[in-house]
């Protein structure tokens, strides 16, 4: 595969993003240096370098997907309030595959986990009840 201008500045771009930005972030923040650039060209790239390996598409099911320059085995969670993506490190979950493969017999080799939930910043911002 080619690997142009636009599809380096696209990867790099997510690479030196750390909150997981959505194709339409990363197509903001390089459009007014690159006013050649479409927005149908970041999405092409973005979902060609997440099927390369490349990148990490991380599914919103209520809104828009996400992409993380880190391909290693982690997890996410998507605060509720904010939207913002966080990385997760699970422990529990490296010993998930060889649990399944003992006890079923299947041989995972994905595991795609998403948690929901409220990050600390925007927990600690909710006012006080008494």
């Amino acid at each position: 595969m080619k690997f142009s201008k636009q599809r380096e500045m696209i990867l790099n771009q997510v690479l030196n993003y750390p909150i997981h930005p959505t194709a339409d972030q990363v197509y903001t923040a390089l459009k007014t240096d690159n006013p050649n650039l479409s927005l149908g060209t970041v999405y092409r790239n973005l979902n060609l370098l997440s099927e390369m390996g490349m990148l990490m598409k991380i599914r919103i099911a209520d809104g828009s997907d996400r992409f993380d320059g880190r391909t290693d085995d982690h997890y996410h969670m998507v605060c509720e309030r904010c939207s913002k993506v966080y990385d997760v490190e699970l422990d529990t979950m490296k010993a998930l595959k060889s649990c399944v493969s003992d006890k079923y017999g299947h041989a995972l080799t994905e595991i795609t986990l998403t948690l929901k939930g409220v990050c600390a910043a925007c927990t600690s911002c909710t006012p006080q009840t008494e």
